[in-house]
Formats: C-alpha cells, structure tokens, sequence
C-alpha cells in the first residue's frame, strides 16, 4: 500500500460507501460487550441502579426549582407569612438534598464503572492471551504478531474505555430523557414537544455519526496495527537497519503511515466536532422556542413562572449530555471496531486442538514411528512438503535427516509434537496416533530443539528449566555441563542468575543453541528433536556436545536434523531427503559407499575443511 493510497482514502467523502457496514454489526457487538459486564451481576446492577438515581435526582431539581419560583412569586403576592416561608424552606432543603444525592451516586457511578471496566478488561485480556497460546501454528503463521499485539493492548483499551463511561453515559442518558419526556409532557403538551423536538435530531444525526465513525475506526485500527508491526519489526531488526545506513527509509516508512493515520483522525475528529454544533444548534434553537412560546403563555397566564422555569432547567440538564454525545458515540464506535476486531481472534477455533474423547500418552517404550506421512501446509496443497514418509525411531537409537533447504527436514521435525496435523498417513508413539492423545501429554513426551534458540529475558536458569521450573540447581547444572555451556555459564556475573536480555541477546548464538540443548535435556522427553540445533556452534564444540549428549540420551529416542552432515556419522540410520521424500537411507559409511545424494553432499562439504575427530577421538 502507497502512501498516497493511504492518504488519499477519506472515510467521509463517498457517503453511499454507508451500504458497506453492518448496520447491525455495531449493535450486536456492543451488546456482547454489554454481556461481558454483566458477568459481575451485582457491580453491573448497582453502577446501573446508580445512574438510574443520578437520572432520578436530576429530574427533580428542575421541579424542585420550578415550585420553589412559584412559591417565591406566591410569598411576594401575598406577602410575608409563616406558612409559605416554611414550604420555601423545604423546597431550598430538598433542592439541596437532591443535589447532594444527585452528586454521590454519580460519584459512585464512576468508581463502579471504572472498576467493572477494568474487571472486564482484565478477563478480555487473559481470555485473549490464552486463545493466542492455544491457536495452531497454521493461524499464526497468516498473522503478524504486531497486529495481534495492537489488538491485545489498543483495541482492549478502546473496549475498556467504552464499558468505563460510554456504556453508563447511554444508560443514563436514555434514563433522563425518557422520565423527562415524561414530566414534561405531562406539564404541557406543546411545551414539552417543543422541548424535546431536538432529540430525534440529535438521535438520526448520531445514528449516522456512529456508523461514519465505525467506518472509520476500522480503518484507523488497522493502521495502527501496521505502526506497532513496523515498529516491532524494525526493534527487532534494528542490527540489519543500523548496518546498511537504513534509518532514513525505515523512518520515512513510518513517517507515511503516521501521518495517514494522523490524517483519518484529524477527519474523523473534524466530522464529529461538526456533528456536535449542529446537534448544539439544534438544542439551543429547541431552547429558544420553549423560551418564546412558554414567555407568551405565561404572559396569557396559562404556564406559571415555575413551571416555565421547570423546563428551561431540564433543557439545561440536557446540555452537558447533548455535548456527551460526540464523545459517547465515537467511544461507542471505537468500542464496536475494537470489539469486533478482538472477537474474530477469540471466536478462531484452533485448527489443532484435543479432539474429543483424547486420552493421555501411555508411554511404555518411547517408539516413534512415520507411517507413509504426507503433509501440505494450507494454502499450498498443490505443493507437498512431505510425501510417503516412513521410518521408525526406537530408544536408544539416533536418526538423522539431511537435505537441502526446503526438502521438508523441519517439517517432519513440527509433526511429531503435532505443531501440524498430517494430511495423509499417520504418525504413532508406542503405537497411539499422536492425533488421538491430549496435546499437553505428548508435547512433555517430545522435546524438540530448533535451530532459532529463543530465549526469555530471565535469569539462565529459568530458561534452562523451563519446562521443569522445579528442577533442582544440580539438575540445571548437569544438563548445562552437558551442552557444553556450564563453564562460560559459570563465569558470568551472576552465574545461573544472571539474565540473559530480550530474547537473549547477551549471548552469542552458539551460547543461546547450547542453552537451548541444556532446556531440552532438563524436560527428560521420551524423544528428543534437534531440528539443525548446532548449526551456530563450531565443529570442534559440537563434537563435545554430541558426545555429551550420546550419554545424556541413551535409551531416548533421538532425532537430529542437521545440515552438518559431520554431525550425523553415529547415527544408527540417516535419512536423505529431497522435494519432501526419502530419496536414500542408511548408515553413514553404506551412503558413502552407494555413492548417491549424500555422498556427494559429503565430498563438497569436506572438500576443502580438515578432517574432523572420530567420536572416540573426543575427550568430554
């Protein structure tokens, strides 16, 4: 998208793009929002209870006013007497009761509001987190993680902001002008039509201000979803920006999309500011008329003083929420945008996910076996990644999967703690189609390794335990020494308790794969998978882990994808992959000798390197 395109695209400038939105799609998804609040039933009832006696006490300060005139143009008739003093004086001390009440329950109105809208933003929020860790790799790799952080934090704050007040403001709202209507009617007939005459205009001009603001709302969150991806991926990229002189056109990059988003909102500001004075307008000429008439009919002497002034005080009420209106439909706009946009993430069903009547692993040996597997990823199903794959790993024992890059080698690694479900064939541990046991019991069965080594900014030690956080310091220790990284480990300021910086950027990353090694060995799987686990470690320090791990594994069931094909010589069977099939298998010295694929793999890669030690030759 140009940034032109985005400049260029006004929301307010082709009205009929109107027949676009869901009219209905704003009110049903402020109503499931409206639901999420009344989850806490009590609060819920007494912020609206509260709202309706705010509502209550307003309509009676007008009356209140209105009797007290009167009863002052009676006492200035007639002159002083005891009878119509004490009736004005306790009208001045209901006024003033009314108005203390009228000040404490909105008081209290707010501080429920807040607190409900809190609660309910609390609980969308650990709803949303919890769909994100459940939603399948299929999700997330169509969506950026940058949008879907700008839906966790922005959206749920235009959500939250909606439930705090512009969700109480209607109820209120709604409240005053009924029971007013009411009143008013009841008084005189043409004097209240032409008091609330400005209301049906206030209400179409809402109604339509709403739907403008919808309009733009999604867009302007969308934009916002696409600063936080460019930001995100320009911190976590800032090394490749810095080393190529980059800034001035990733900022120029950013700078576009600030200011198209600057631009939506600076219309969407201006359209709602215009339909506030005309909403104002259209109050303060009802106001006028109400003047005018109710002045001739007190002059006729059919309205008295009081009750003209009743209905110039309710008018006045009715200001301040008048001007709430922009702002109640634009919070109200924002909330049905935001809604929407963090329901189509928590409605997603998970494409893998316990099917019913799952049980839990019942491990007896730890066999796994790949049964003529074939997989396509969605979208690409012309395209196999994987087809007829079959091997068979039993503990005690390593495979080894070579290839070039793209011949399916990590993908067979995501299968088997089912990261994707096989698209023919099947995949079995102890004879149990990993398809038809919980997740959460297969995946602490397989421990898998992969080449990206992501670490959590905490200490050495959670990140090594982190799949026991109970594990004892000896445990950590063992695993570490293992993966050949406890000695620089031990070094470090803090040693095990020393953090390791965002995704673990205080270490280099051959440090980060032997932390990564050392996690894997804590968890004590039934299998191990090392999708390329080794490739930022030199060849000299790999041959220690592998002889580490040749102990540390035994009788596990182990699986190494590697592109170092020095790596797999011990293998007890190695598996040569090419477009998604086993082209060969063997052992190392029977591949060389058949002189195919890996042979030739081995002749150019040790073409021009020294000989590298025999295992045996290796001293842990």
């Amino acid at each position: 998208m140009t940034t032109q395109t985005l400049r260029g695209a006004d929301p307010f400038a082709d009205l009929t793009r109107l027949g676009r939105i869901d009219v209905r799609a704003i009110p049903r998804v402020l109503t499931r929002l409206t639901r999420l609040a009344m989850r806490y039933p009590w609060r819920f009832a007494a912020a609206v209870l509260c709202a309706l006696g705010a509502a209550v006490s307003n309509l009676v300060t007008p009356m209140l006013l209105g009797r007290a005139v009167d009863q002052a143009n009676h006492l200035l008739a007639a002159g002083p007497g005891n009878e119509v003093r004490g009736a004005l004086w306790w009208t001045a001390v209901a006024l003033v009761a009314a108005c203390a009440v009228r000040g404490t329950l909105t008081g209290l109105q707010g501080y429920l509001g807040e607190n409900l809208a809190h609660r309910v933003g609390y609980d969308l929020r650990l709803a949303f987190y919890e769909k994100l860790q459940r939603l399948g790799f299929g999700y997330h790799d169509k969506v950026h993680s940058g949008d879907l952080i700008a839906r966790g934090m922005l959206d749920l704050e235009g959500v939250r902001v909606y439930l705090e007040s512009g969700l109480l403001r209607i109820v209120t709202l709604v409240l005053l002008v009924g029971a007013g209507a009411g009143r008013l009617l009841g008084v005189d007939v043409l004097l209240g039509c032409l008091a609330l005459g400005f209301v049906p205009f206030v209400v179409w001009r809402a109604g339509r201000m709403a739907l403008l603001l919808r309009l733009s709302w999604d867009r302007l969150q969308s934009m916002m979803s696409d600063l936080t991806l460019r930001m995100e991926e320009n911190l976590q990229g800032v090394r490749v920006v810095r080393a190529f002189a980059s800034k001035a056109f990733e900022l120029a990059r950013f700078d576009a999309l600030s200011q198209a988003a600057l631009a939506l909102s600076n219309r969407r500001i201006t359209y709602r500011m215009q339909s506030v004075t005309a909403m104002n307008v259209a109050y303060h000429v009802a106001m006028g008329a109400v003047l005018w008439v109710g002045g001739r009919r007190v002059a006729a002497g059919t309205l008295t003083v009081g009750q003209l002034t009743e209905f110039l005080t309710f008018m006045t009420l009715l200001q301040l929420p008048v001007r709430q209106v922009g702002m109640i439909v634009n919070s109200s706009a924002r909330a049905a945008s935001s809604g929407a946009r963090l329901f189509e993430v928590l409605d997603s069903e998970p494409e893998i996910r316990d099917r019913p009547g799952a049980a839990n692993l019942a491990l007896t040996q730890g066999v796994l076996r790949f049964e003529s597997v074939d997989f396509a990823y969605a979208g690409r199903e012309t395209r196999p990644a994987l087809t007829g794959i079959s091997f068979e790993l039993r503990p005690g024992r390593t495979v080894g999967i070579v290839g070039a890059p793209g011949s399916g080698k990590s993908t067979i690694a995501q299968l088997i703690p089912r990261f994707y479900d096989v698209t023919g064939g099947r995949i079995t541990l102890d004879g149990q189609d990993v398809r038809q046991v919980t997740l959460q019991s297969l995946r602490g069965a397989v421990a898998l390794v992969q080449q990206e080594s992501f670490l959590f900014d905490t200490s050495v030690h959670h990140n090594v335990a982190y799949a026991e956080p109970a594990a004892s310091a000896d445990r950590v220790v063992a695993a570490a020494t293992t993966a050949q990284i406890h000695d620089h480990v031990d070094r470090l300021p803090a040693r095990y308790d020393t953090r390791v910086g965002e995704r673990g950027v205080a270490l280099s990353g051959g440090q980060r794969q032997r932390l990564s090694i050392a996690r894997g060995l804590v968890a004590d799987p039934a299998v191990l998978v090392f999708d390329d686990a080794t490739s930022a470690i030199d060849a000299a320090t790999e041959q220690h882990v592998r002889h580490g791990l040749k102990q540390a594994a035994a009788g596990k069931a182990t699986l190494i994808i590697a592109h170092r094909l020095s790596s797999l010589r011990h293998a007890d069977e190695i598996l040569v992959l090419d477009a998604g099939r086993i082209v060969e298998r063997g052992t190392h010295a029977t591949l060389l000798a058949r002189g195919g694929h890996y042979a030739d793999l081995w002749a150019l890669q040790h073409r021009h390197s020294a000989p590298v030690p025999a295992d045996d030759e290796v001293v842990a």
